[in-house]
């Protein structure tokens, strides 16, 4: 090394073509506009076409069960809902808060299924398809 042992910083020779420089005549199509009319950030489906509203989230979280049940409570009727998929307890627990408020009894989430007190079938469903689940009334 003739510059003493010190590795230069200044770039060094240039590339010569960049690699990039072709794409723009290739014929792609050009990058969604926002509704200020910057590019995208670079996430697919992020933006929203001008002028539309964003599409609303599914509201088919899908199907939960509603029983009347007894069984195993001493002659004391339960409604009992089963069947959730793809959610958590603190969820569960919000949800049947929420049903013991609307009904005016006492519930509680029992191994991953909601248990209200009474015969609350019709209440709950209510409160389960405003949350974007599909309630089946199941058994008697």
């Amino acid at each position: 090394m003739s510059n003493g042992g010190k590795v230069p910083t200044d770039g060094g020779q240039s590339l010569g073509q960049n690699p990039f420089g072709a794409l723009s005549g290739a014929g792609l199509p050009s990058a969604p506009q926002t509704a200020s009319g910057a590019a995208s950030q670079g996430r697919l489906g992020a933006t929203a076409p001008t002028g539309a509203k964003p599409a609303a989230p599914a509201k088919n979280r899908g199907r939960v069960d509603i029983k009347r049940t007894t069984a195993g409570r001493g002659g004391k009727t339960v409604t009992l809902v089963t069947g959730f998929v793809g959610i958590g307890l603190p969820e569960k627990e919000s949800l049947c808060k929420k049903m013991r408020s609307a009904c005016g009894c006492g519930g509680t989430v029992k191994d991953g299924d909601i248990e209200i007190q009474g015969d609350q079938r019709e209440k709950i469903a209510a409160i389960l398809t405003e949350a974007g689940f599909r309630a089946v009334f199941a058994g008697g």
